[in-house]
Order: structure tokens, then sequence, then C-alpha cells
């Protein structure tokens, strides 16, 4: 992946450049290339590998949420970490998200699972990995990815103050464990999957931890309502 055939936001494309002509990048972009020659499904669709960071500029980070892999299901994913398109069935772990925010903020849940409106508030919803084969959980893991979004972790480590990370799961926990805590609030619990909810998410109050924390130093909290029109 040539720099300069990515479209990505400038500030992203600022502190990210130079990932575009390391040659893991290039290894990457073969792969997906002959993924798709050998007629394999890719989701999701090319627009859309970096849609969390053009929808969240790196200087307006404010909250940090991590997931793994995109949904592997046709239709489902978009760019964004648990959210999916408009009238697509509301996954699992979204469900499990949507019960800790109505116990922990008194939010009804939302009738879909599109997510946009929290990016668009400066809600990073980043996975781990950017692309998934259709019905084939985690594989494009190893191939590349992980790197690039390590980087992209480490940028809003050291370019931003004051952003929550929220880490679900060991994995989430794991990836950002380098994350400066003297300069960021992290918050960890258990995933929302419903293997895990009952473990600790259930119950970890992440939306009202995070939003007291961005007021007490001097930032808007997010309004963690989704319209209900999308």
């Amino acid at each position: 992946m040539a720099e300069g055939e990515v479209k990505l936001e400038e500030s992203w494309k600022l502190v990210l450049g130079q990932e575009f002509s390391d040659p893991y990048m290039g290894e990457l972009k073969h792969f997906l290339v002959a993924e798709r020659q050998a007629g394999k499904r890719i989701f999701p669709k090319g627009s859309e590998y970096f849609r969390a960071l053009d929808l969240t500029p790196l200087d307006e980070v404010k909250v940090v949420i991590l997931g793994q892999d995109p949904y592997h299901g046709f239709g489902q994913a978009h760019g964004l970490c648990f959210s999916v398109r408009p009238g697509v069935r509301i996954p699992p772990s979204l469900i499990n998200i949507y019960k800790e925010m109505e116990t922990d903020l008194g939010i009804p849940p939302a009738k879909h699972g599109f997510l946009e409106h929290w990016a668009e508030q400066g809600v990073l919803l980043l996975n781990s990995v950017l692309t998934v084969e259709e019905g084939k959980a985690a594989a494009h893991q190893g191939k590349g990815w992980e790197r690039f979004t390590d980087a992209v972790i480490r940028a809003v480590n050291d370019e931003c103050d004051g952003v929550v990370f929220i880490l679900w799961g060991s994995y989430a926990q794991k990836k950002a464990a380098f994350v400066d805590q003297q300069r960021h609030l992290v918050l960890r619990s258990a995933h929302p999957s419903p293997l895990s909810a009952h473990n600790g998410f259930l119950g970890s109050r992440p939306f009202s931890k995070a939003n007291a924390y961005l007021q007490s130093i001097g930032k808007d909290p997010v309004d963690w309502r989704l319209p209900e029109q999308v």
C-alpha cells in the first residue's frame, strides 16, 4: 500500500504515513489482492477499511474502544468495531453493551446497531484487524493489520492527552498494555460477549466513568444515546 494510494483522514496520515511505505503493508496489500482474485469475499469493503479513522480525526479522539475482528457475516461490517449497518440484526455483544448502558446511564437500548454517532463525537471504534473473509472469523489475523493498529494506538497515546481507553477482554487489554496511565484513563473489564459479560462486564459502568473523567479535565462528555432514525 503506497502512501499516495491511501485515502486517509489528514491528521492520521500525518502520523501514520510511514506505515504505508513499510514492507509489511505491501505484503498485506498483496495478500488482500490475492484473496480477492481467488474469489473470496472480504469485509468490509475497501473504502471502509479506515472508516474508524476517517470519522474520528486524531485531534478529536476522546475515547478509544478496541475490538478484535470485523464481523464476518454478509452486510454487517462497515469499519467500526461492534457496529453494524442499519437494518442488520444487533449482534449479541452489542446487545450486552446496550444493556450495560441502560443500567449505567438509563439510556434505553437502540433498535439498531449503527454506532457512527459515537465515532462522530470522538469515540475511536477500532478493530485490531481491519478485514476478514466472509464466514471465517479471524481469517486475516497475523497478516499485518495488528502492527498497523498498534501504531494507531501508539499515536493516540503519544499525541493526545486525557483519552479514555475502554478495554473489554484480555485481548484488548494486552494490545493496549503500553498506554500511559499518567496521561490517560484506562478502564478494563470482561468482554461484553455472552460468554463473558457476567464475569465483570455487566456492572462495570464504563460510560459514566468515561464521561466523569472527560468532564473532570474540561472536555465535553460523550452523548451515548443513538439517534433512532439512521
